[in-house]
């Protein structure tokens, strides 16, 4: 039963980077250059940069801020979920 916890959360995971990615594309297509060689250790950078992009814009945080902040979320409470049942 854990193991399929754990797969929900890798699934998460899978989610989390496909936004990530998604906000980088975006915000380099708005002029903002991207470091990708410190890639891992700027995205948050570059989610933050996003936010305040599209707040500018449409007075909110855009999709791709929520879909990346609630997939990391949701893959955190199920890892905990599925360590709480292995033992």
């Amino acid at each position: 039963m854990s193991m399929l916890f754990f797969k929900i959360a890798l699934v998460c995971v899978a989610w989390g980077i496909v936004s990530a990615i998604a906000i980088v594309d975006y915000i380099s297509r708005r002029g903002e250059k991207i470091n990708y060689f410190l890639l891992r250790i700027m995205i948050y950078k570059y989610i933050h940069v996003y936010s305040e992009m599209t707040r500018e814009e449409r007075g909110r945080p855009g999709p791709w801020f929520y879909s990346y902040i609630v997939s990391m979320n949701l893959a955190l409470v199920f890892v905990v979920i599925g360590a709480v049942l292995k033992s």
